[in-house]
């Protein structure tokens, strides 16, 4: 098994710095897809809100692009510049902890609590401890190895993203080995960041559940609508427009309502994402260049233990 590392190069926006990533290539013959590696020091992303591994920076199925930069800021360590899809871990025991201690994010590290304030998502915190990754490739996928250690809790995190053999098919494989005294319950969600064929969020975008669903928030109504089992958009969203839902309802405690199919009907292309784990809450968010239907999932594992779960996602085209 050989281990490649590719750098790639961008120009920073302020002063135009010349700065380098680790990235890595994968493919199965059918899409072709470029990996950003969690490094502290040289990272793509090294921000505190989302798991390190798993950034993808392209991936092409068909002559259509599914992830990619969405975004137009680019200071590394600002939490939004992440690429899709994105995993997003609640912190562990951080309202027990006092100002100046100590809290663990899986797929992150140990972070300083600076104040009594609540949790933040999209709070800086200061990096205690990144722990020790390892990264391990073959030419159809990339294994992620996260250990953490705290005072209080520790783990094995495992992340695969595969490509399947033959099939216009990706997986995330997760385990969550508990290799602490204390038993860890948390809960991830997937933002998934879809970036499709670079076209703007509108019209000829629509997102399908497999159950009527029912919500409300900001941009509905205006900028959007739910129309029985879809999310439709009325108009092309502007630069600051955003449409948000904390908490879409109709679906039940089945897997198989784990099933979303986000499609760009301007450029016909789709993709269907399935997970082998109930739903525990869903949200969505989209802005003018990006859709994000939020699946999240509770995580319980005592000491000794681990949990497993997947995600798969299936692209396909459609008719134009």
């Amino acid at each position: 098994m050989k281990k490649i590392y590719i750098l790639i190069t961008g120009l920073a926006l302020c002063g135009m710095t010349m700065v380098k990533f680790p990235q890595e290539e994968i493919h199965n013959n059918l899409i072709f897809a470029k990996l950003y590696l969690p490094d502290s020091a040289h990272g793509y992303y090294r921000g505190t809100r989302f798991d390190w591994s798993g950034n993808i920076q392209s991936l092409v199925y068909n002559n259509h692009e599914f992830f990619g930069r969405w975004f137009s800021a680019n200071d590394r360590d600002v939490h939004d510049t992440v690429t899709g899809p994105a995993e997003d871990f609640a912190p562990l025991d951080y309202a027990e902890t006092k100002p100046g201690g100590s809290f663990l994010k899986i797929g992150v590290g140990v972070l300083s609590k600076p104040d009594e304030k609540p949790y933040a998502s999209g709070g800086f915190y200061s990096l205690v401890n990144s722990g020790k990754w390892t990264v391990k490739t073959e030419s159809d996928q990339i294994r992620f190895i996260h250990e953490l250690k705290d005072k209080h809790y520790s783990c094995r995190y495992e992340k695969t993203v595969l490509l399947k053999k033959g099939k216009p098919q990706l997986e995330l494989v997760h385990t969550l080995r508990n290799t602490g005294s204390r038993t860890i319950e948390t809960n991830v969600y997937n933002h998934n960041f879809f970036f499709i064929d670079q076209q703007p969020v509108g019209p000829g975008f629509s997102v399908e559940f497999p159950f009527d669903i029912h919500g409300e928030g900001p941009g509905f109504g205006e900028l959007a609508k739910i129309k029985d089992n879809k999310i439709v958009f009325l108009r092309n969203l502007k630069n600051i427009e955003t449409v948000y839902c904390g908490a879409i309802k109709g679906f039940n405690k089945s897997a198989t309502d784990w099933e979303i199919r986000v499609e760009n009907h301007n450029t016909g292309a789709g993709v269907r994402i399935t997970a082998d784990q109930p739903l525990m809450n869903l949200v969505f968010w989209a802005c003018s260049t990006t859709l994000c239907p939020e699946p999240y999932i509770k995580i319980e594992v005592k000491p000794g233990e681990e949990f497993r779960w997947k995600i798969v996602y299936d692209f396909y085209t459609i008719q134009k």
